[in-house]
């Protein structure tokens, strides 16, 4: 016999912290004001319909609402259902209730096929691009397979976020925690003297165990490997299981699997799970405001948030990326439907485009991509210093974004109109199929071109 669900105090207290009128909530999920207040006080048990308009808009106190299967299996039908493939097929709430109830068998079936679906439209479109730019799968450079190690892990790696998160609440928050931990557990000593100039950023030299870190270092870097040398000797021997199972083509590449592995701990061990995930909530995912509480910088907050994937207390789906001056992906990520070129450069009508020439200031931008959906995005221009006038400083952006769904959670979102005009970007030229666009430096890969030797636009052909 199926459980109904109560839950009025936990509804009247999630729109109170939305600081939203019954009315105003009614509209969001799609009910009238009775049947809220009805629910509010317990007079009527929560439904899947409910259950499921409040996991599109408030994704990550879906937790606190959902105690049965059909629940969840009801919003994650409505999830693959809102795909644009099925746009001219909707079903109503209460015939997708239903389908659950009595078809759940099927229900589960679609739910995979519709996962097997993304999967295999994103593994195809990386085989087009791989084709297109020439290369092969076998010429992968060692670090393009542990961006793409990473990619296929969903950029969450539980075992060592776990021990991370227990290793942080065992040694306290702080500088002085990290090097504690690492005198007291694997003898390490610290060193910070020398010139900038000759120092790498930093250097373990295992045999008098001491550790060198470059004078250089601006404060959130320096705990950052503080950090990733204190997870590479504590995790060492998870991290090189992980390592040595990864199906990677060479020694070097997993061996660059293990740095990335112990930066991924570095960086759980500074902003603990569940800790950094309930702060950035509340704070509304202001990276500022992350930066203060947790004492890193603006990329480490950024690249943390889009890896919160950790089942049953996920963050919000961020799309996550760092471009050089050149235009270049240096890292990226995405738990949202936007996927991120592998070859090459991104869509020139990025945001993070124009972040990279204004450093130290935040854009933000409404997107929308060719299947129409819709991104809300911020970018911010970053220098690394490099100690020396000798020596040019690291210029580059990140891009933080999300789908426009969870806009509300998303504060570089206040301000933008939401419905109305929104930048068109690809992927890349390569994998657009906008006919349109006149930042285009290169034709799809799977359309032909056309020729007019009498008409010259801002492209100079047209595409078929």
């Amino acid at each position: 016999m199926k459980r109904r669900l109560f839950a009025g105090e936990r509804l009247r207290a999630l729109r109170q912290r939305a600081g939203l009128g019954q009315s105003a909530m009614a509209a969001r999920l799609g009910i009238s004001v009775s049947y809220l207040s009805q629910l509010e006080n317990d007079d009527r048990p929560m439904t899947s319909a409910v259950l499921a308009a409040l996991g599109r808009h408030y994704p990550l106190d879906l937790d606190a609402f959902e105690s049965d299967e059909p629940a969840r299996r009801f919003a994650a039908l409505r999830t693959a259902l809102d795909e644009p493939l099925f746009a001219e097929m909707p079903l109503a709430p209460d015939l997708l209730e239903k389908l659950v109830e009595q078809q759940p068998h099927f229900a589960d079936r679609f739910i995979a096929l519709h996962a097997a679906y993304r999967h295999a439209e994103e593994r195809l479109q990386m085989v087009e691009e791989t084709m297109s730019s020439g290369v092969s799968d076998g010429s992968r450079l060692p670090w393009e397979e542990i961006r793409d190690w990473f990619h296929e892990a969903g950029n969450y790696v539980d075992l060592l976020d776990r021990r991370a998160e227990a290793l942080a609440a065992d040694i306290g928050p702080g500088e002085p925690a990290l090097i504690g931990r690492l005198r007291t557990a694997h003898g390490v000593g610290l060193d910070t003297g020398g010139d900038a100039m000759d120092a790498p950023l930093h250097a373990l030299d295992r045999t008098t165990r001491r550790l060198r870190l470059s004078p250089a270092l601006p404060p959130e870097s320096r705990r950052f490997f503080l950090a990733h040398q204190l997870v590479a000797l504590d995790m060492e021997d998870e991290i090189r299981a992980i390592a040595d199972n990864a199906a990677l083509g060479t020694a070097e590449a997993r061996r660059l699997l293990a740095v990335g592995l112990a930066n991924y701990a570095a960086g759980a061990l500074l902003m603990p799970y569940e800790r950094f995930r309930n702060t950035a909530r509340t704070l509304r995912h202001d990276i500022d405001r992350l930066c203060q509480r947790f004492s890193v910088s603006f990329e480490q907050a950024c690249h943390r948030l889009s890896t919160l994937q950790r089942p049953g207390a996920r963050g919000i789906p961020f799309f996550f990326c760092r471009v050089d001056m050149a235009g270049n992906i240096t890292k990226r990520h995405s738990a949202t439907r936007l996927q991120f070129a592998r070859f090459g450069g991104a869509c020139p009508l990025w945001i993070v485009h124009e972040a990279v020439a204004i450093p130290d200031r935040i854009l933000v931008q409404l997107a929308e991509t060719p299947d129409g959906v819709r991104y809300v995005q911020m970018a911010k221009g970053l220098v690394k210093p490099s100690g020396s006038y000798a020596r040019t400083p690291r210029r580059y952006a990140v891009a933080l974004g999300c789908e426009v769904e969870h806009a509300r959670d998303f504060i570089y979102a206040d301000g933008l109109d939401l419905a109305g005009a929104a930048t068109p970007i690809g992927i890349s030229c390569r994998l657009c199929p906008r006919p349109d666009c006149d930042q285009r430096a290169f034709p799809p890969a799977d359309r032909a071109i056309r020729i007019d030797p009498d008409r010259r636009d801002v492209v100079p052909y047209r595409v078929a």
